[in-house]
């Protein structure tokens, strides 16, 4: 039976956090459920391959993209995996495990009982945050929101859902973690409604984010997200 939701999960480096992740999303799989799950093995060189290759002999409800060392970028690792995708409604969310998989099922129930899913995107808003982490991601939806002329809260949130016809509105996507952005931004240009669901964020088991482990590092993503949102501004003009 084809996938109603295909869920795409970019994974770079995540073989200690994957045996936790695909057992939270085998624990919500019923058979009939109508969805997929579309790990996207990004560029790993740390033993995620093989651990990626088993799960599937176990799980019917899993697929798995490749992308071939080295990373290229978290967007590029998403954009593989929605080639592979046979939902009419897609989403993605992040491997790290701190947006739990329940919260992309219930981005799908809203987005089913919202009045018009053909024209909505659902995104997440994340709760208990650190002060510090809202404060800059309260300043990134400010910049986002002043430069292109419509209100953006919480970008880089998890999870994103929306349906197949506004994938085939891409052009030129960026590869990297700006990807969140430019569907927020092509939603609201295709007249898209928005819908934001609260989701819980916690903490990450294993490993560190690798955009917001050190204040450099969220210097270098804050660049590339103005740098793209000036991009889609000179579009909108």
């Amino acid at each position: 039976m084809r996938a109603q939701l295909s869920i795409v999960i970019p994974c770079w480096n995540e073989s200690a956090n994957l045996p936790a992740l695909i057992a939270a999303w085998a624990a919500l799989w019923e058979p009939g459920d109508g969805w997929e799950l579309i790990l996207v093995d990004n560029g790993s060189t740390d033993g995620s391959a093989a651990i990626l290759a088993a799960a599937t002999l176990e799980h019917t409800f899993l697929r798995i993209a490749t992308v071939a060392p080295p990373n290229v970028g978290y967007g590029h690792g998403i954009l593989t995996g929605l080639k592979l995708a046979g939902g009419e409604t897609l989403a993605w969310t992040h491997a790290d495990g701190q947006t739990p998989p329940a919260d992309v099922l219930r981005a799908w129930q809203a987005w089913r009982e919202s009045p018009q899913p053909l024209q909505t995107v659902v995104k997440g808003r994340r709760q208990g945050r650190p002060l510090l982490d809202r404060a800059f991601t309260t300043g990134m939806s400010a910049w986002a929101t002043a430069l292109l002329g419509t209100p953006l809260h919480d970008i880089n949130a998890q999870p994103k859902l929306f349906p197949r016809a506004l994938l085939a509105e891409f052009r030129d996507p960026p590869t990297d973690l700006s990807l969140d952005v430019y569907l927020l931004w092509l939603a609201k240009r295709c007249q898209y409604a928005v819908l934001t669901i609260d989701v819980s964020f916690g903490q990450r088991a294993h490993g560190q984010s690798r955009w917001a482990a050190t204040f450099p590092s969220r210097l270098r993503a804050v660049r590339r997200t103005i740098a793209l949102l000036w991009k889609l501004r000179s579009r909108v003009a």
